[in-house]
């Protein structure tokens, strides 16, 4: 049984990304298969669902048990997309044939949901679709539109407003592409060339091993999509050498930590989310890049700065250079890794052909110069690391896409969709931007907690943006509000999975680096807020707006990350500077929205927020 169970579970994950492939290069259409969308994905997902029961099994190993609940999940719906056309026609009629195996597919999927995304994204689909049965005994505002049971299954089950909606076709369609494009960049060595590329970069200065955390999970982290993958590929390299030139263990984890999320909002893939959030605003993709240039640059320029604080409060120095690689030599031995990404912006932004299309040309042309730099086609090893890791990785991010389905699918038929975004409405009104924003941040955290970065997006979009559109905020303003907060729950205790993943390969306690972490993330706190009242921080503006906005926040960056050489130090001279640092970093900031975005006079804080880093920086200097 137990090679049984292993054969089907290998079948199961590596058709996952075959039958991807297969159906984002069009093949179906090439051979003149009549297909839609949501026959394709509905199939990817019941093998995500049966592999979910597999790997997953309830005891030690997988038995007949989940055999069985593997090869039902699959079958289910395969009937779907076997009867999806003839359905379309008797919709209305909800056959037995249809809401029962209807039935059978929400609750495989939901324990599937439980199995590979946990139980907190569990809970709250399960939380989803009672409101959907029951909703309608609630009072006020949050009384539901509720609609016959046969019709809520069916329409779970086979509308493309349901499971098969939206969400789904984005991670078969989009995600997948770049799921895939990041394994094999994994395969093909890519982590260690943006390793050692970052190495000979900055390995000799002041906290070098730190700065090659910061630079080389800035690089990779863009492609993975995964804070965690980030972290696990990076983060084995990077947290052992910062150790070991001085960096207390909790320190590492959270530099690492800190600089892996970040990578999932550094241009141009920003883990995919780039494409969905194109996809979700009807934008050309280059628009969504261009809005995340300076944001992210921000991001890191600050967290650079603060470790490099920490590492002069502790006397921290880089590595000799006769230990660290040649920047030449690493360039010349891995520009097979830059040329893809080359082809990749190529296709999107010169052809303008579609994100996941693209990210397949791109990793047709890896594949290709893998072949011809080993000088040798992939082993039986690589092959299997390929199809079945790849998939493996798929299975959550499906899952979960199955479950957003549910989400959004139940929220518009139901109307909380709209009623949420009347009581966000409502708050704002009343209470003002200021209190609906910090609301709607801790609402992003706290749904967003535990699940991949497109995965957060694409759940938190149809909840929360619509809130922030009605209170006039532009789309891409409040679009990316709620992608940096999503984003930021895998640093924010309790849960914080980058933050206890790294701190499990530190050998850290998770609340100190969780602290740590929060900290040094201080400037994705503070920059969706501004760019909210201040939209030029997204590059949309007059060039005097735009130029005005770079020199305050940038100069605001500048004293945040100067910030982190201060506190935590034990004098209680450093505190109050490293505090007044703070609040002079709030107070240049936001002087654009006291003052207006195009006025010059905002250039005067902005100066002055220049000068006391200087002068900081130059005590430091002395002290030392």
């Amino acid at each position: 049984m137990r090679s049984v169970c292993g054969l089907v579970l290998r079948v199961y994950l590596s058709l996952m990304p075959t039958i991807g492939i297969l159906w984002i290069l069009s093949v179906p259409d090439y051979l003149q298969w009549g297909l839609v969308t949501a026959q394709v994905v509905v199939i990817v997902l019941g093998l995500a669902n049966g592999a979910a029961f597999l790997k997953y099994p309830y005891g030690d190993e997988p038995g007949a048990l989940e055999l069985l609940l593997a090869i039902l999940s699959l079958a289910v719906w395969l009937w779907m997309s076997w009867n999806f056309e003839e359905w379309m026609l008797s919709m209305a009629e909800r056959p037995t044939e249809m809401w029962a195996p209807g039935i059978a597919a929400i609750l495989l999927m939901m324990e599937g949901i439980r199995k590979a995304a946990g139980k907190v994204i569990a809970g709250l689909v399960w939380t989803m679709i009672v409101y959907a049965f029951l909703g309608d005994h609630l009072p006020g505002v949050f009384e539901a539109a509720v609609f016959p049971p046969t019709k809520t299954v069916v329409f779970l089950y086979a509308d493309n407003n349901g499971v098969p909606g939206i969400v789904l076709r984005i991670v078969v369609e989009l995600v997948l592409s770049f799921i895939i494009f990041g394994k094999l960049m994994e395969l093909s060595g890519a982590t260690a060339f943006f390793n050692d590329l970052a190495m000979a970069w900055m390995g000799h200065r002041r906290g070098g091993p730190a700065k090659v955390a910061v630079v080389a999970s800035a690089a990779f982290g863009s492609i993975s999509g995964s804070a965690v993958a980030n972290i696990m590929s990076t983060g084995i390299v990077t947290i052992p050498l910062m150790k070991r030139t001085g960096f207390q263990p909790k320190y590492a984890a959270a530099i690492e930590a800190v600089a892996s999320n970040g990578g999932q909002i550094a241009p141009p893939v920003m883990g995919a989310t780039a494409f969905i959030i194109a996809e979700f605003l009807e934008v050309p993709y280059g628009d969504v890049a261009l809005a995340a240039l300076l944001p992210a640059a921000l991001y890191f320029m600050v967290l650079f700065l603060q470790v490099d604080g920490v590492a002069a409060r502790f006397g921290i120095r880089g590595l000799p250079r006769d230990q660290l690689p040649n920047a030449l030599r690493t360039v010349l031995s891995g520009w097979v890794f830059i040329v893809p990404l080359g082809v990749l912006i190529y296709f999107l932004l010169g052809l303008g052909y579609r994100a996941g299309l693209s990210g397949m040309y791109a990793c047709g042309v890896l594949f290709v110069l893998m072949i011809l730099k080993n000088r040798r086609l992939p082993s039986r090893a690589e092959w299997h690391d390929f199809f079945i890791g790849g998939g493996g990785n798929l299975i959550p991010l499906l899952m979960i896409g199955g479950g957003a389905g549910v989400i959004i699918g139940l929220m518009n038929s139901t109307g909380l969709g709209f009623q949420l975004s009347l009581v966000l409405t409502t708050v704002g009104a009343n209470a003002g931007m200021p209190v609906m924003l910090v609301l709607t941040a801790l609402v992003c955290i706290a749904l967003g907690m535990g699940m991949p970065t497109a995965a957060v997006y694409v759940v938190l979009v149809s909840i929360i943006a619509p809130a922030l559109v009605e209170m006039e905020i532009p789309e891409m303003s409040a679009h990316f509000f709620i992608f940096y907060f999503g984003l930021l729950s895998m640093l924010t205790p309790p849960v914080a999975i980058a933050s206890m993943v790294a701190a499990d390969l530190a050998g850290a306690d998770m609340w100190k680096t969780g602290l740590i972490g929060l900290q040094l993330a201080v400037a994705a706190f503070l920059l969706p807020f501004l760019w909210v009242y201040n939209p030029a921080l997204l590059l949309d503006g007059s060039w005097t707006a735009i130029g005005i906005a770079i020199a305050t926040a940038g100069a605001a960056g500048l004293l945040v990350g100067r910030m982190s050489g201060l506190m935590g130090g034990g004098e209680r001279l450093d505190t109050v500077l490293g505090l007044s640092c703070l609040l002079g970093a709030l107070a240049v900031g936001s002087a654009t929205i006291w003052l207006g975005p195009e006025n010059p006079l905002a250039l005067i804080p902005a100066s002055a927020g220049v000068v006391g880093f200087a002068a900081l920086k130059v005590r430091r200097t002395r002290s030392h």
